[in-house]
């Protein structure tokens, strides 16, 4: 069976990944059939071919929980997409600091807003 896996490279302490396609038989560090990109958990920096892996899962390759994850949640560009937290997760002091940061852009969308109209009025004026 083919499979969908991350291979372990890097130091010790330091790891670093490739996406690989590989035969399920194989040692982790084996030959792959095809490596499809890269993932660093440490600075969650990965460049991945989606369409590559799609292809693979669609032929009936199995991918590995974290490879299924990785290949969902990433754009079409390859780059991993995270979530924005919960406000249920946030501190008293985040929460804070995000209500003021929605009213700031709201009080700017509403300036923004009321400048459109007088060039507007301005305009049909002359």
């Amino acid at each position: 069976m083919v499979k969908i896996r991350l291979k372990r490279l890097g130091n010790k302490k330091n790891p670093f990944y490739r996406i690989v396609v590989i035969n399920s038989d194989q040692k982790r560090e084996g030959a792959p059939l095809a490596e499809l990109g890269t993932y660093n958990p440490k600075t969650k920096d990965m460049k991945l071919n989606k369409a590559a892996a799609l292809d693979w899962v669609s032929k009936g390759a199995q991918p590995s929980d974290t490879v299924s994850y990785l290949i969902k949640n990433c754009d079409d560009e390859g780059k991993l997409i995270y979530k924005e937290k919960t406000e249920k997760k946030l501190s008293k002091k985040a929460l804070a600091k995000l209500e003021a940061e929605k009213e700031a852009k709201a009080a700017e969308e509403a300036a923004a807003a009321e400048k459109t109209e007088e060039v507007v009025e301005a305009a049909s004026e002359a």
